[in-house]
């Protein structure tokens, strides 16, 4: 099945799809999943299955972005740089529109995660009344609102008017759900994309580390339908109060409550050399930013036995610690005595709690070397994406009911 990614960044969502990366084994739950994993690389870690998604087109603003995304498919996709369109979608749409040839033909499935910053708790919450540009520059006096950070979605709902995809899946932060009538207002927009409209199911909020992700990220997540491609059954069980599990497009949950156990910050961490000792230059390289009080967000420590903290698109005094030292209230105790440093969380060890595996490399920058993505940018890239894990639970979930959907194998 064909994707088309937009607002792709780094790739969370689109490796997910395609599958066939490394994650830690306790990320797949084989007893319900064994199908999932391809290669034992040891005990702890695994290879997971390819699925049946191939990526043919990607977008974002971001070079740095582009930069990762297009390294690490370059041996896993053909014509990786010509996938990969450093461009506004904002922009692209008027080209289409001008009939230029700008989006792939046939496309199957639409995925992308639109700008959340405006629905985020941690930012002003303006929503769809932002007062940013498409490219993330302050919003010109003359410059339409539909053009707006907070309206990206629209354009979106025109990609996959213009493609008419089997289906769409579209992604976002959970204070989306709480902002006025934001939730309802997007179901009804995207509801009217292409000739003959879509069947948008109701939107849920996903928590990781339901689906095998070490971290506490919560995403609400909308799935549309194309109404003329569904088969007879399949329209009537996605338009029913309660959608039979067959026909359910959100994923099961694979972990926690009787299944198998979530998986903590030790499980993927705790095998990482200190930064002083490593070889992975995303393990030598973490934020210097001195710990600033309990009263700031970002100061706090994670704890070994539980899930991290949401790792977000921020600067680096806002990266959490991976510990801090006894006075500033450190508990990672064994670690102080042996002599480690209070110090936050490197790059390759936000990437894990994303699962993103490790031959992902985020192309730190070196001395002198003004090519590639810097450490700073790194975190950021990474904050903003769609655990890897996650997108393989949404991914996997799609393909298996794909027939029941279209009627087609």
């Amino acid at each position: 099945m064909r994707v088309l990614s937009l607002f792709s960044g780094c790739g969370g969502m689109d490796i997910g799809f395609e599958g066939g990366f490394i994650c830690n084994r306790k990320s797949i739950n084989e007893n319900l999943h064994g199908d999932w994993i391809d290669t034992y690389i040891d005990a702890e870690w695994v290879k997971t299955a390819h699925t049946r998604f191939h990526t043919v087109f990607a977008n974002d603003i971001r070079p740095d972005a582009k930069a990762a995304w297009t390294n690490y498919f370059k041996d896993k996709l053909p014509d990786v740089q010509d996938i990969y369109h450093l461009e506004s979608i904002v922009d692209l749409v008027k080209e289409a529109r001008a009939g230029k040839s700008i989006f792939p033909d046939n496309i199957d499935v639409v995925t992308g995660g639109f700008p959340c910053q405006d629905f985020s708790v941690a930012g002003k919450r303006l929503g769809l009344n932002s007062q940013k540009s498409h490219l993330g520059t302050k919003l010109k006096p003359d410059e339409p609102s539909i053009e707006s950070r907070g309206q990206l979605y629209i354009w979106m709902r025109e990609v996959i008017t213009i493609t008419e995809p089997k289906m769409f899946i579209a992604e976002n932060v959970k204070g989306l759900t709480n902002l006025a009538d934001v939730k309802q207002i997007i179901e009804h927009d995207f509801a009217e994309a292409g000739n003959g409209g879509y069947i948008v199911v109701p939107a849920k909020v996903l928590y990781a580390p339901y689906y095998g992700v070490p971290q506490s990220r919560e995403r609400v997540i909308f799935f549309g339908f194309r109404k003329n491609a569904l088969t007879p059954k399949a329209k009537e069980a996605l338009t029913s109060e309660g959608i039979p599990m067959e026909y359910d497009p959100y994923p099961p949950f694979t972990h926690g409550d009787g299944l198998a156990k979530i998986v903590t910050c030790g499980d993927v961490l705790l095998d990482l050399p200190e930064p002083e000792d490593a070889e992975d230059p995303a393990q030598q390289v973490f934020s210097r930013a001195k710990y600033l009080g309990p009263h700031l967000q970002g100061q706090t420590e994670i704890k070994l036995d539980s899930v991290g903290p949401t790792i977000r698109s921020e600067h680096h005094g806002n990266i959490e610690f991976r510990r801090l030292c006894k006075e500033h209230g450190g508990e990672h105790y064994e670690e102080l005595e042996a002599g480690l440093a209070e110090r936050r969380l490197t790059v390759r060890e936000c990437a894990r709690l994303q699962t993103f595996p490790d031959d992902y490399d985020f192309i730190i920058r070196k001395n002198g070397d003004n090519k590639g993505v810097s450490s700073s940018d790194a975190y950021k890239i990474i904050g903003n994406a769609v655990p890897c894990v996650l997108g393989y639970n949404i991914a996997k979930n799609i393909e298996g009911k794909w027939k029941a959907y279209f009627g087609e194998e």
